[in-house]
């Protein structure tokens, strides 16, 4: 005998017989067996309907932002949904291991590498998608030298845009592949990442594209996206820590931190500013070395000078976008700069994975190598301290 619906019962409403047999129920699909036509017509207690899964409601926000006949508020609508589903909300864990290894108080690894390509170019690549979105802009394009371009072309399909990365001639990232399967037009350039910038900005220029690359018009929405790591740090500890430890390239990743700490202590939120430290490749990056040589300002560095390898191509530049942004938060802050070999990096990302079991991009354990360094000189206090890492992908 078939299975009876459940009954759905409301305060006051009377109770159903149960020796009532429903004959308005409509017939089971073709096919199904009776017991799944029973199923089909179960419904919650308090009366409400099943609801689709998240994996169905990511799909189905996926299609309509990207759908460029549908109205541009349900489309924006939709893409918000992703980026408050997808982007963010890293893990910040308690690294207790570390801790006992060096000797520190309270140590923690803020994880980037939770973001959808791995890094925290996630939270500016999706910021910017959706600002182009709402601009009316159908084109998006930067320079890259692989992890950044890796987190705007998914971002700028899911959002419908064409997306046009430059990336110079000499480099063969890895995570092209990515880019190219989430549909991003590849434009070689010769010459650096810097003269890769410089074409990528002036075709922005020239065709009316959306400029999504450090340093210009858009600055202000990468700091404001990055600033969202420090509330959520924020939201884990109730209050900002002595100090956050921060691997750096433009500058811009760290100084979003630190503007994102600065708004919560004039909230009073917070009860003081953490220091902010900066971590580099060694001697090819001009925020360390205009901090290490008191400089007022970042300087240039020579190109000729800039030795690229698989560990440090992710730190190094010759000329930092949002350096004297990222070099006035250190120092506003008394945080200091360093930088480290190629064999520190990879000492520091092996000694994440043994004991804390985190399999970290070499180049951002800068962060964690330099805080350590100054610990190792100068015993930091005992107190909370953040690294922020970024996660290895293929």
């Amino acid at each position: 005998m078939p299975a009876r619906p459940v009954a759905t019962s409301h305060p006051g409403a009377p109770l159903p017989d149960p020796n009532d047999t429903p004959t308005d129920r409509p017939p089971p699909r073709e096919g199904a067996s009776p017991a799944g036509a029973a199923l089909e017509t179960l419904t919650l207690l308090d009366g409400a309907g099943a609801e689709a899964s998240p994996a169905a409601e990511g799909a189905s926000s996926r299609r309509i932002a990207a759908d460029a006949s549908l109205p541009l508020g349900t489309r924006l609508e939709a893409f918000e949904d992703i980026v408050d589903s997808d982007v963010g909300d890293t893990l910040l864990a308690r690294a207790r291991n570390l801790e006992r290894e060096f000797g520190m108080r309270q140590l923690y690894l803020k994880f980037e590498g939770d973001n959808p390509s791995g890094t925290q170019k996630d939270r500016i690549a999706f910021a910017q998608a959706m600002d182009a979105l709402r601009r009316g802009f159908d084109t998006v394009t930067v320079a890259t030298c692989g992890n950044y371009g890796a987190a705007l072309a998914p971002a700028a399909a899911m959002a419908g845009l064409r997306c046009i990365i430059h990336i110079p001639q000499s480099y063969h990232t890895r995570r092209l592949e990515e880019m190219t399967r989430a549909g991003a037009e590849i434009v070689r350039v010769d010459g650096d990442y810097e003269r890769a910038v410089l074409v990528s900005r002036e075709r922005a220029g020239k065709d009316e594209l959306y400029d999504a690359n450090p340093g210009g018009a858009n600055t202000a929405l990468q700091l404001q996206a990055y600033g969202a790591i420090a509330y959520e740090i924020y939201d884990e500890l109730r209050d900002a820590p002595a100090a956050v430890a921060v691997p750096v390239s433009n500058g811009t990743t760290l100084a979003g931190i630190y503007r994102g700490f600065l708004s919560l202590y004039r909230r009073g939120r917070t009860s003081r500013m953490p220091r902010m430290v900066a971590g580099s490749a060694l001697r090819k990056n001009p925020i360390v070395q205009a901090y290490l040589k008191g400089l007022p300002r970042c300087e240039d560095l020579d190109p000729r000078s800039i030795r690229e390898t698989p560990v440090n191509e992710p730190l190094i530049n010759w000329h930092s976008y949002d350096g004297d942004l990222a070099l006035e938060s250190i120092r506003r802050t008394g945080g200091w700069a360093g930088d480290a070999r190629d064999r520190d990096l990879l000492g520091a990302s092996r000694t994440i994975r043994d004991l804390q079991g985190m399999n970290v991009l070499p180049a951002s354990a800068a962060s964690l190598a330099v805080l350590i360094e100054r610990h190792r000189r100068e015993p930091l206090p005992g107190d909370r301290y953040v690294v922020v890492l970024t996660g290895r992908k293929a």
